[in-house]
């Protein structure tokens, strides 16, 4: 049958998220566009694929029948990507990267020089997402690997259909406003009890490590700005309204005349990279990972750069 892998693509998504905005978000297709892949495989299949139950749509017996199978196709179809690539005397093809703020601002930008030096004919294709989404964007295959977050309080779910490689480990200190903790070097996370905390939705990995490590600590956190993006929080902790967990890569986002204290406890965060199984042999993925890794470990020392508080 003439079907093409994007169509087959859509069909799996939908089984996984269940509507068609969200595979048109995982996919980055509009809805109308993943509405046409699916139309346009029931015309090759001559069969209806799927049915509207009132706002949602479900799969009919056929399509479900079929998304069984898409998703062999698809992992026999990446198995012959890294065949014919291995039959190559030189790195080539091309590579759909997932990354998060951080990672985008001080992780992507040298290891793309790095493959463009060294792997001159391998071809990085890179799309901005949410750090929580990189998984599933993996698993459905809207990218081939994606830079995430891994939090030793809050571990990311082991899909056995993933591998999950630790590039870096970052310690995490605390942001406070410039001299609103004069002479401390160093606090405990117990110290922040009667202050106002700027930290993402609870919901989140990062805000339920925080939560878990603060509760641990024998308070629960006061917070006052439910924030997710970076260099907001920075500017938020340097205006004086709050204190905020941070990491050395993340204190780069956004030069800010705030103070960084040691933290007593250890917080971590890992930086990894995440692929399909099947793809761990790949040649091209291999090599990805291997520049993702230096970059990752190469990344500037601790609160370079910035103002004194």
């Amino acid at each position: 049958m003439d079907w093409t892998s994007a169509q087959l693509r859509s069909l799996v998504e939908l089984t996984r998220r269940g509507t068609i905005t969200a595979v048109a978000q995982a996919l980055g297709y509009t809805p109308g566009g993943v509405s046409q892949q699916i139309a346009a495989l029931e015309k090759a299949t001559g069969r209806q694929l799927l049915r509207r139950v009132g706002r949602r749509v479900e799969l009919t017996d056929a399509g479900a029948a079929l998304a069984l199978h898409a998703e062999r196709i698809l992992t026999t179809e990446a198995e012959a990507v890294e065949a014919l690539e291995r039959t190559r005397n030189e790195m080539s093809g091309t590579l759909r990267v997932g990354v998060f703020a951080t990672a985008a601002a001080e992780i992507l930008p040298p290891a793309l020089r790095q493959v463009r030096e060294t792997h001159p004919g391998l071809t990085v294709r890179s799309r901005d997402m949410d750090v929580d989404e990189v998984y599933d964007a993996v698993a459905g295959g809207s990218v081939d690997l994606a830079l995430g977050l891994d939090y030793p309080d809050v571990p990311i779910p082991r899909d056995p259909s993933l591998r999950v490689r630790e590039l870096s480990r970052e310690r995490f200190s605390l942001a406070v406003p410039a001299g609103a903790m004069p002479g401390r070097p160093e606090v405990s996370l117990a110290d922040t009890s009667d202050l106002g905390w700027i930290l993402p939705s609870a919901g989140s990995y990062y805000g339920r490590a925080v939560l878990n490590a603060c509760r641990r600590a024998g308070f629960e956190p006061r917070v006052l700005h439910e924030v997710t993006d970076t260099a907001a929080t920075l500017a938020l902790v340097e205006a004086g309204v709050g204190v905020s967990v941070v990491t050395d890569l993340m204190l780069r986002l956004r030069p800010s005349c705030l103070d960084v204290l040691d933290l007593h406890e250890t917080m971590e965060r890992h930086i990894v990279v995440v692929f399909r199984s099947f793809v761990e042999h790949r040649p091209a993925v291999a090599a990805l990972v291997d520049v993702l890794r230096a970059a990752a470990g190469s990344a500037p020392a601790r609160r370079e750069g910035l103002p004194p508080g």
